[in-house]
């Protein structure tokens, strides 16, 4: 329940405008520490950090697609990712003798990954819940054997040493050939990605996205076309994975299938979890915590994996809607937060009108 507009008492409208300046000026702030960073860093590794949580920002915006606004649960998404990175290292290497331009290749992986992605989407398409996520997580698992056996009869992968020597991007004659030039590459697709990802969700298919997570059998009968909103769930969240592929291939200058495991996959998915599920921006802030925190607690190396695990089961156990909060979310776990709510604007208006209870 929310009270007219008409009636909304003047305390509440004047707490109101001030958290929303507030929320401006801290995100003004943030943006001006995100442009400047590379010139405040305390080193050149931080940097580099920084670079990996911008890639894996991406990463998890894109499984955010999938699992946060379409409710379908993937296991295997860093299949997409591999796909993307090999996908580059073949065509800007010396495996093929193949030099195509960065900007090229970078086209044809997010093409190639989404096409993957409609691809794994097809047959699942009547599977949900657990089934879904033991479909996915083979997919992940047969496209890690792949890689590393695609060494023979014709040597396209060269297996398990994975592929050295990977081209540097250039932008006519400037040369992405330090860290700090990587980070504003990446921050200028991770901002597009984020804008495509926020019209995206507020567009009608967006909308159908939000239909099937809550109810597929009711957005059917309710007309939408849930085996087409499936497939451009699965094909856009692929993307995003080939165009990071793409970068971190760059960035790394070499390929190897070990950097494709299983466990990158749930890391991505635990980023998602932890930002808050279906919120643009909550992916972005579980990135960075996963990928900082650990940089963190290096120091600490006996115990930094114990110390990480148990802050995450806190996390879970305290906050599970996430650090960044969607309001449909939290109704969903927190339905009496919205009640309490109710009643602390409805005694905020019996007092402004001096009504006593």
């Amino acid at each position: 329940m929310r009270l007219p507009a008409s009636i909304t008492p003047p305390g509440a409208e004047r707490l109101r405008r001030g958290v929303g300046a507030r929320r401006e000026l801290l995100l003004a702030g943030c943006a001006i520490l995100v442009l400047v960073y590379p010139w405040i860093a305390p080193s050149d590794y931080w940097i580099r950090v920084a670079c990996w949580v911008g890639l894996y920002a991406m990463l998890a915006s894109g499984l955010n697609v999938v699992v946060g606004l379409a409710g379908l649960l993937d296991l295997g998404y860093v299949a997409f990712y591999g796909i993307g990175s090999y996908a580059f290292a073949l065509l800007a290497s010396g495996q093929f003798d193949i030099h195509w331009s960065f900007w090229a290749i970078v086209v044809v992986a997010l093409a190639v990954t989404a096409l993957a992605g409609i691809l794994l989407g097809i047959p699942v398409l009547r599977l949900r819940g657990d089934y879904l996520a033991i479909v996915t997580l083979g997919f992940g698992e047969m496209t890690y054997i792949l890689l590393i056996n695609l060494d023979r009869p014709i040597n396209i992968t060269n297996g398990t040493n994975g592929i050295v020597g990977v081209d540097t991007p250039r932008l006519g004659a400037f040369s992405f050939d330090a860290n700090w030039k990587y980070y504003y590459l990446i921050l200028a697709f991770l901002l597009l990605g984020l804008f495509v990802i926020q019209r995206v969700n507020r567009s009608r298919l967006g909308r159908a996205w939000i239909a099937l997570r809550e109810d597929e059998v009711a957005a059917a009968a309710n007309g939408i076309n849930t085996t087409t909103t499936k497939l451009w769930a699965f094909g856009l969240g692929a993307s995003f994975a080939g165009v990071v592929g793409s970068i971190a291939a760059a960035l790394q200058g070499s390929v190897f299938p070990d950097s494709f495991l299983f466990a990158e996959s749930t890391l991505i998915l635990a980023m998602v979890v932890l930002g808050g599920m279906g919120n643009i921006l909550g992916a972005v802030v579980g990135a960075a915590i996963l990928v900082v925190l650990p940089e963190l607690l290096r120091p600490l190396q006996a115990y930094r994996l114990l110390i990480f695990g148990v802050l995450l089961m806190v996390m879970m156990v305290v906050r599970p809607e996430g650090i960044v909060v969607s309001r449909r979310r939290r109704r969903e776990l927190r339905p009496e937060d919205d009640e309490l709510a109710t009643r602390q604007r409805e005694t905020l208006y019996d007092v402004e009108r001096g009504v006593t209870p």
